[in-house]
């Protein structure tokens, strides 16, 4: 069933529709909209330390430049996560590059981690003051850079004083050479930089670290990125990014470029998360995303070991009720 605004969204391009959505979302948090008011949305469970409001995040990519996190709780997440931010601003590829598979209710993105730098963004977060809720910063590194690495540690570092947790995203499909960080001894590398980073002059870890892997992992990939992130001190691991796969699809823009988000990636979500779950043994917190676009999806995912779940592309589809719907949902039982 359609939603509020629905029609005039979809009557648009895709980028343009996210750009309207933001612009929406960020005049909407001005007015002081905190879910918290709302009691059927406080549901908490903690992880790596921290209380999250209610199992339902939102997954990054939605707000890439932390430009709406006001209107974004105000939706009812208990989790915000913003960017991908590298340490430099960055166009991102040609567009176009944001694709709706209506039929499908999927989408297609190359959007190449377009950001205006993670300096602008923390900015903007610290201008908010208190937040209602969960905020998780998602950092990359800059297509151009000549030292990935070095860029990880950089944004790490730099979150470490805004962010409630700091995700390493290295499973994005449209940076030429990232997927490359997830397999070991890169994978070692980058995380031990990451942990150094984000501690305190006398070694005191000061922000929890989250790893978020791609679904095109086989097993022995997943098996790989979960005992490193043990190794390494990581706090939990996100399963998982979208897909360069393609499954059956409907849509004219089936063959387009990029990773593929939404309905269609479900049943590989479920599959890695179930892997991720039996390679890790309960020593690692698990996060799902892939596919999730309601409450009976996030409860699956919840029995099957994930102590929260993230959702982005099936608020293109059901709206933006649909966090408060899961949220009421998982806390009736």
């Amino acid at each position: 069933m359609a939603y509020p605004l629905q029609q005039l969204l979809f009557s648009m391009d895709a980028e343009r529709a996210h750009r309207t959505a933001i612009a929406t979302l960020r005049a909407w948090g001005t007015l002081g909209t905190p879910f918290g008011s709302d009691p059927e949305l406080s549901d908490p469970v903690t992880l790596a330390g921290v209380t999250f409001p209610n199992r339902v995040g939102l997954a990054a990519g939605l707000d890439k430049d932390a430009e709406a996190i006001g209107g974004l709780f105000a939706l009812g997440f208990g989790a915000v996560e913003v960017g991908t931010l590298t340490p430099l601003p960055q166009p991102g590829n040609p567009r176009p590059r944001l694709f709706r598979l209506v039929e499908d209710e999927a989408v297609i993105n190359r959007m190449g981690f377009n950001n205006g730098g993670i300096d602008a963004a923390l900015a903007r977060i610290a201008a908010l003051g208190r937040r209602p809720g969960v905020l998780g910063i998602n950092v990359g590194a800059n297509k151009t850079s000549t030292d990935m690495i070095a860029d990880y540690a950089v944004g790490v570092a730099k979150a470490a004083a805004h962010a409630d947790y700091i995700t390493i995203n290295v499973s994005s499909p449209n940076t030429p050479g990232l997927r490359d960080l997830q397999k070991r001894p890169a994978l070692d590398e980058l995380l031990a930089a990451s942990d150094a980073a984000r501690r305190d002059a006398d070694g005191a870890s000061r922000t929890p670290l989250f790893l978020k892997i791609a679904p095109d992992l086989d097993r022995n990939g997943v098996e790989e990125a979960v005992a490193a992130a043990i190794d390494n001190r990581i706090d939990a691991l996100i399963v998982s990014n979208t897909t360069i796969s393609r499954p059956p699809l409907r849509s004219r823009h089936a063959g387009e470029a990029g990773g593929l988000s939404g309905a269609p990636l479900r049943d590989l979500a479920r599959a890695k998360l179930a892997e991720a779950q039996e390679a890790a043994g309960g020593a690692l917190p698990l996060i799902s995303v892939g596919g999730i676009d309601g409450l009976d999806e996030a409860r699956r995912r919840i029995d099957a070991g994930a102590s929260l779940v993230q959702v982005y592309s099936a608020l293109v589809y059901k709206g933006p009720g649909l966090a408060r719907a899961i949220v009421k949902g998982l806390k009736a039982g």
